[in-house]
């Protein structure tokens, strides 16, 4: 009987405490799939000008990276509410690892297409389940859990600008092959925490208890606050692109800076995006999700604004505040969807990373064919007033549980 009661107390424990140890690992896993992500934007500018590129061609390449992560998302995601695969995450970053060992020799367009849709898939596999692992983990502070991992990979996006001006771009594109360091770690991490997920689905938690909390809102309102949600992810992401991809190129017209000092300032919105991100999850958690999702999209309008016509100086400030208040939407984001429809936590967060990824795609590809016809800086200008769209938040339901 003891030996029973000591069993039923460790899964009551597993259910109610906020597992740390994985939350970070999980997150620091996301650092290295995300650092790997963004080595292709990176080194646009190399490709650029080893190639004779245009931004069409820069368009077509992200675009072609991003549909790759954001189809495969969604089905992934289902496939693994029906059949957990604890290992899937390896599968990933050997995808990762394939992708980018083709890019360091990649002379092409259609080579290096296929390069960074290898890297796209890997990050379409890392996804679904590592958010339903931090969900595991979370103890039911999923907004903080959230952030944990969420920060991960931000951090992972704004260290990789670093790395490439400070290893590739004096040297070559092959030395590119110096991030497998960091795939390799990253298999090591995923495959100690795929142990902790095999682990924990053997004991056979009551997953209601677990994963589950019944809300109060019809099926009409659910649906509607899905499709606000994609309606908003759609506008965060369209503008988002404008600022991953294409940024350096805009600082680099704008102000005659070198490749390197680009991205340099790149750094500079990337971690205030990362501190966003911490951010959001707990302001979730404490004050409502509906409320932190509405300001981080609408709240970013005036400075949006500003951006096309500010000096250097200013052009850092203003990426600093845009970067710390449309970030933290994303964290509250997927929370939400995921409070929406408890029983399908792979499928939706599957589909709102894809659906994240895929609208970074199409702004990437219609974009790059704008700046081509037009200019960076008009680019920027047209794209200031999509934060503005975020204003349909407020018709987002409050959720009250049963």
């Amino acid at each position: 009987m003891a030996t029973e009661s000591s069993i039923l107390e460790n899964k009551s424990d597993l259910v109610q405490k906020t597992i740390f140890s994985i939350l970070f690992s999980i997150s620091f896993a996301h650092l290295l799939n995300d650092l790997i992500q963004a080595i292709i934007p990176s080194v646009y500018p190399i490709l650029k000008q080893n190639y004779g590129l245009t931004f069409t061609q820069i368009g077509i390449i992200t675009f072609a990276f991003q549909i790759t992560a954001s189809v495969f998302q969604p089905f992934v995601g289902y496939y693994t509410d029906k059949y957990p695969k604890p290992f899937s995450q390896v599968y990933g970053m050997i995808f990762s690892t394939l992708g980018i060992i083709s890019l360091s020799y990649a002379n092409n367009l259609p080579w290096i297409i296929v390069s960074v849709m290898l890297i796209g898939l890997g990050s379409a596999i890392f996804h679904p389940e590592s958010a339903r692992i931090s969900n595991m983990a979370s103890g039911g502070r999923r907004g903080l859990a959230q952030s944990i991992f969420q920060v991960g990979g931000n951090l992972g996006t704004a260290i990789a600008p670093l790395l490439v001006a400070a290893i590739v771009v004096p040297n070559s594109q092959k030395y590119i092959l110096w991030f497998l360091i960091g795939s390799t770690l990253g298999l090591m991490i995923i495959s100690k925490i795929a142990f902790w997920y095999r682990d924990n689905l053997k004991l056979k938690l009551d997953k209601k208890r677990l994963f589950i909390e019944q809300h109060d809102l019809s099926d009409k309102k659910v649906n509607m606050a899905i499709a606000i949600l994609l309606f908003v992810i759609f506008t965060k992401f369209f503008y988002s692109a404008s600022l991953s991809t294409y940024y350096q190129f805009f600082v680099i017209e704008k102000f005659n800076l070198s490749i390197q000092q680009a991205q340099y300032h790149m750094f500079i919105y990337l971690i205030a995006y990362a501190l966003g991100t911490i951010l959001g999850g707990p302001l979730g958690d404490k004050f409502g999700r509906k409320y932190i999702i509405w300001f981080s999209v609408f709240g970013a309008t005036p400075f949006a604004l500003l951006l096309p016509y500010a000096n250097l100086f200013y052009t850092d400030v203003l990426m600093i505040i845009i970067g710390i208040i449309i970030s933290s939407a994303f964290p509250a984001i997927i929370v939400y969807a995921q409070e929406l429809l408890p029983k399908k936590l792979g499928m939706v967060s599957g589909l709102f990373y894809g659906f994240a990824f895929g609208m970074g795609a199409l702004g990437s590809a219609l974009l790059g064919i704008l700046a081509d016809h037009t200019s960076i800086t008009f680019v920027y200008q047209i794209c200031s007033y999509l934060p503005i769209f975020g204003v349909v938040c407020y018709f987002l339901p409050n959720m009250k549980k049963k």
